[in-house]
């Protein structure tokens, strides 16, 4: 079974909503979401939710969780959806950095070959590759209003549209 980890740093939005489009696509694989600086245990607020209503999605039973070292472990794949996120992983799990990328990196650079995943991962450096703050990042809308979070959303949905074909599946149209 194949396992995804998709990180943020409140794992409040954008690792939520990247997780529940993953679970949408493929219910079959492991799907975690965790984030980089948590309030432990905080549930999805009402602007994610509303975004999530939008794409006609849920996330039952959400709870914020504090990445850690299990959870990496675990992951075939670790998304993130900043470089700074690529960053903490390489100076706290340097032993996870080959298989981390941001989402938009994946989107753009991970091969449909039909390589396994790990030698796809593998052939993208992605344990020194240089980080390019001026594109890889999904933008958090925390603070914003809910149009921003919708927003979020849609960009989440089209990006992950691209990139779970490449992992094995397509993602449903909203």
């Amino acid at each position: 079974m194949t396992s995804l980890l998709f990180v943020c740093t409140g794992n409040a939005t954008r690792s939520v909503i990247a997780g529940a489009l993953a679970r949408a696509a493929r219910p079959d694989w492991d799907v975690v979401t965790a984030g980089t600086f948590v309030v432990e245990g905080m549930p999805i607020g009402w602007r994610t939710r509303g975004a999530l209503t939008e794409l006609g999605i849920e996330a039952p039973g959400h709870r914020s969780t504090q990445l850690t070292r299990a959870h990496l472990d675990a992951a075939d794949v670790v998304i993130v959806q900043e470089y700074q996120h690529v960053g903490y992983v390489r100076r706290n799990h340097p032993e996870a950095a080959p298989r981390t990328a941001t989402l938009k990196r994946l989107v753009r650079d991970l091969a449909d070959d039909g390589e396994p995943l790990a030698t796809r991962l593998a052939a993208l450096g992605l344990a020194s590759v240089e980080l390019e703050p001026d594109w890889e990042d999904v933008v958090d809308p925390g603070g914003g209003e809910v149009e921003d979070y919708v927003a979020c959303a849609r960009e989440l949905t089209a990006l992950m549209r691209d990139v779970i074909p490449r992992l094995g599946a397509r993602v449903p149209s909203p």
